[in-house]
C-alpha cells in the first residue's frame, strides 16, 4: 500500500510539473502556423568598385575566367541588395547576408548558407541553405531551413528564376518566389 501511495505522489508530480508540449517546456507560445508568401529580387555582384559578393578562399587553381566567374572551390561572403523589382533602383526590400561556395566542377553549382532579412517584417528573416544548380534554368528549388522574428521556426522553399547573369563577370539579378510556413 505504501507503495503504490508513493507511485501515485509520483505520478501526480510528474504530471503537475511536465509542460504539455515542447514548447511550453521553453516558455514559447507560438501560436497558429501561418503561410507567407513572397517575391523579391536578389542582385548579386561580383564586378565593379563596390561588389555585393566577394571571394574569401579558394582551392589551387581556382581562377576566374569568361564564361566560369565563379570557379570550382572558391567560397564567397554575400551582402546582397534586395528590391522589389528586377531594377536596381526598385524599391529595397532587404538584404541578404551569408556566404556561397562553386561546388559544381562541370558547371556553375553553388550552395547556399544566406540570411535573408526583410525591411517589411521589422527585419525578421528566413534561412536558405541548399544546394543552387544554377545551369538547370529556370524554377530551381531551394531549401527553407529556418528563420526568426515573425519567421520563426520557418521552413519552405525558394523558387528561382534567373532574371540577369552576365557569365563574363558573375553579376546577377535572381528572381525568388518563396513559400514558408512559420509561426
Amino acid at each position: 500500500m505504501r507503495t503504490l501511495s508513493l507511485l501515485a505522489v509520483l505520478l501526480v508530480l510528474l504530471l503537475v510539473s511536465h509542460p504539455r508540449n515542447a514548447a511550453d517546456a521553453h516558455g514559447h507560445r507560438f501560436g497558429k502556423e501561418k503561410l507567407t508568401n513572397l517575391r523579391f529580387y536578389l542582385h548579386d555582384t561580383l564586378s565593379g568598385r563596390d561588389p555585393t559578393a566577394v571571394p574569401v578562399a579558394h582551392g589551387a587553381g581556382a581562377t576566374p575566367r569568361p564564361g566560369d566567374p565563379t570557379p570550382f572551390s572558391t567560397v564567397y561572403i554575400v551582402d546582397d541588395v534586395l528590391t522589389e523589382g528586377p531594377q536596381r533602383t526598385s524599391r529595397v526590400v532587404g538584404s541578404a547576408q551569408g556566404l556561397y561556395a562553386s561546388t559544381g566542377r562541370h558547371g556553375l553549382g553553388l550552395v547556399l548558407g544566406i540570411d535573408f532579412a526583410l525591411n517589411d517584417y521589422n527585419g525578421s528573416s528566413f534561412v536558405v541553405f541548399s544546394r543552387n544548380p544554377v545551369t538547370d534554368g529556370d524554377g530551381r528549388e531551394l531549401a527553407v531551413v529556418g528563420g526568426r522574428g515573425a519567421f520563426r521556426l520557418a521552413r519552405g522553399f525558394a523558387l528561382l528564376r534567373t532574371h540577369y547573369l552576365n557569365t563574363g563577370n558573375g553579376d546577377a539579378i535572381i528572381e525568388y518566389n518563396v513559400t514558408l510556413l512559420h509561426y
